[in-house]
């Protein structure tokens, strides 16, 4: 029996980036604990495969395909959630871009829109869409995943890395004004992960070995090691909990 403080019957979560690694992860533990999961990326056979594994494995879940860089594409799959009745009460930002790695003077401006279209106006006018159909209920939580890159700029990665800060301080905005409409809004903040999205640097041995060296528990987290964050803000447990940054990063930023 899942415990009532984790307990999301009842409740659709729209889990963006849920084809694979972090979000992936994410979407098999909020339907674990009984969420409708409603998993979206641009890969939406990815997509489908998690849903069908999320079925086999006794949950419920649907797919489709989100490009949040596009908001007409994120407001046609609110718009199909609508008609099917199952308005999110849990939204999971997840889905980023992060097209160039290397100095931020050397960046083309294709690459620096590609990150912020996603990273920034996709996070907004996702939460935007959510939040609406939430205020009718007077209930829902969202949480914004963003980066250990919000607070310490990584190498390489100085743009990614000024979209993830502007996710933060989104968040404890957003927070202010929702919160007295029932609903709560999260930043999460995980540190180096073993993921696809990541693999330029947990695929090279040599920085690898550099940031264990940055990272206290010297090694880099699963995609299942963060996925319990996102349960916990988007479940009864967190209940006074709002406008905050979880860092789940094996000491990095201590």
């Amino acid at each position: 029996m899942t415990d009532p403080l984790f307990d999301l019957s009842g409740k659709t979560a729209l889990v963006t980036g849920a084809s694979r690694g972090i979000g992936e992860a994410i979407a098999h533990l909020l339907a674990a604990h009984g969420a409708h999961v409603v998993c979206t990326s641009r890969n939406v056979e990815a997509c489908a495969a998690v849903a069908e594994a999320i079925r086999a494995g006794g949950g419920s879940a649907e797919a489709h395909a989100l490009h949040v860089g596009d908001p007409e594409a994120i407001e046609a799959v609110f718009t199909a959630l609508d008609a099917a009745g199952r308005a999110p009460d849990i939204l999971v930002n997840n889905a980023a871009a992060n097209p160039y790695f290397g100095p931020m003077l050397d960046m083309d401006l294709g690459s620096y829109q590609k990150t912020v279209d996603v990273n920034l106006r996709g996070y907004f006018w996702t939460t935007v869409q959510a939040a609406r159909r939430m205020a009718v209920k007077k209930s829902g939580s969202i949480v914004n995943v963003a980066s250990v890159n919000a607070k310490r700029p990584a190498h390489g990665q100085g743009v990614y890395s000024m979209t993830k800060a502007g996710i933060v301080n989104m968040t404890e905005g957003f927070a202010k004004e929702l919160a007295a409409q029932g609903i709560r809004i999260n930043a999460l903040l995980p540190g180096l992960t073993d993921t696809k999205f990541a693999s330029a640097i947990t695929g090279n041995p040599k920085l690898m070995g550099l940031m264990s060296q940055l990272i206290p528990m010297g090694r880099s987290a699963q995609p299942d090691e963060i996925a319990p964050a996102v349960l916990f803000l988007v479940s009864p447990a967190s209940a006074y909990v709002t406008g905050t940054c979880l860092t789940v990063d094996g000491g990095y930023l201590a």
